[in-house]
């Protein structure tokens, strides 16, 4: 299982503070580069075969990527910290990925 960092996310509208996150990924991996669909993020989750994380740039602390499901809606990530969900993913910067 690798324990990957996400630096970045894709949002249709990307000022909209509450906009659905349709991909994440991060640029300057060690590998090259990766981007991933939200879909691909949660089944790897779900499957267990990689962890997802942030970090805070103020404070350094570490965020871990969770898949959140609620009745009548598509399960989306959320970041989970301290015991509690918060939005850490929402304040990324937009992925600028070019064939990655």
């Amino acid at each position: 299982m690798a324990d990957v960092l996400v630096t970045c996310i894709t949002k249709p509208h990307p000022q909209s503070p509450h906009e659905h996150i349709t991909h994440l990924g991060n640029p300057r991996s060690a590998n090259g580069g990766w981007m991933w669909t939200r879909e691909q993020v949660i089944a790897s989750i779900e499957a267990k075969t990689n962890t997802f994380y942030v970090v805070d740039p103020i404070s350094g602390k570490r965020a871990d990527i969770g898949v959140v499901r609620e009745t009548g809606k598509a399960p989306y990530v959320r970041t989970h910290a301290d015991g509690r969900w918060n939005n850490n993913l929402l304040s990324l910067n937009q992925c600028s990925l070019q064939g990655a």
